[in-house]
């Protein structure tokens, strides 16, 4: 879905002013969630253009046009998305997110039923686990934000063995890393990526057994923020969960894109 089809409001929570975006219409009510250090323009492209099909996304706090406030948790997170679900008055919603996003959906199918009718969990990078090892590499990027200037902090990394192992393993996920190093303000990238990598859902694995919806997950592989192992974890503990393989991003990104798009509309159609 292109970007400008989507009309923002604020949303105001705990004094701060969050931006929110909908496709509008009368089509099903999908929440779908960007990840860290993401924004609406991530979601907007990973959704499928489709009159049926309304799309609704909140930048977390400390993301595009978002205020930061002091508390950065995906349990935050995923409060302020379901006060958006209620605000608006939407019956029960399709939820879900790509990476930090998927890790929010996880937290409000599981901590508030009521709001969810179908669960998508794009590119997982947790299961119920703080601090996976896949996260390492943000938490690596956030405490050199800390401590040195950016252009520091950059070549810091550059000569790290994290940004070898990621230049032959997983090209794709080593681009978005060094956008970090240039996103603004510094302070708050460094909060985010040292925050989120050290948090978790706050879920257990009977939490994910006892779900009784409709669920999808996505996964690839040449991953290894998102690794292709949660993805699977997942699809087995999730009753009747549906796992797709897309495309690496960093292989083929439009052929990614258009499984994304195709797999996720497919899903839709039969809720």
């Amino acid at each position: 879905m292109k970007f400008d089809r989507l009309r923002r409001f604020d949303f105001i929570r705990d004094g701060l002013t969050l931006a929110a975006y909908d496709s509008g219409g009368d089509g099903l009510p999908v929440v779908f969630q960007h990840g860290l250090c993401g924004d609406a323009r991530q979601t907007a492209e990973a959704f499928p253009d489709d009159a049926a099909l309304r799309l609704i996304t909140l930048e977390c706090r400390g993301h595009g046009a978002s205020q930061s406030g002091e508390v950065f948790s995906i349990a935050t997170f995923a409060d302020d998305v379901a006060a958006l679900i209620e605000h608006l008055g939407l019956p029960p919603v399709v939820i879900g997110g790509i990476s930090m996003g998927a890790a929010i959906a996880s937290r409000i199918a599981v901590r508030r039923p009521e709001l969810v009718r179908g669960l998508v969990l794009a590119r997982p990078a947790w299961v119920i686990k703080p601090a996976p090892n896949n996260m390492r590499p943000n938490l690596e990027i956030g405490e050199l934000l800390a401590r040195l200037s950016a252009d520091e902090a950059r070549a810091a990394f550059e000569a790290s063995s994290t940004h070898a192992l990621l230049a032959r393993e997983a090209p794709d996920n080593l681009a978005s890393l060094l956008g970090f190093f240039d996103r603004q303000p510094v302070a708050v990238s460094s909060a985010l990526l040292t925050a989120i990598s050290a948090d978790g859902p706050g879920i257990a694995e009977a939490d994910l057994t006892d779900l009784a919806i409709p669920t999808l997950v996505l996964a690839t592989g040449q991953d290894f923020i998102h690794p292709l192992g949660h993805a699977e974890l997942l699809a087995r503990l999730i009753p009747g969960a549906v796992l797709k393989a897309l495309t690496p991003k960093g292989v083929d990104k439009p052929a990614y894109l258009a499984d994304f798009h195709t797999a996720l509309g497919a899903f839709l159609k039969d809720i």
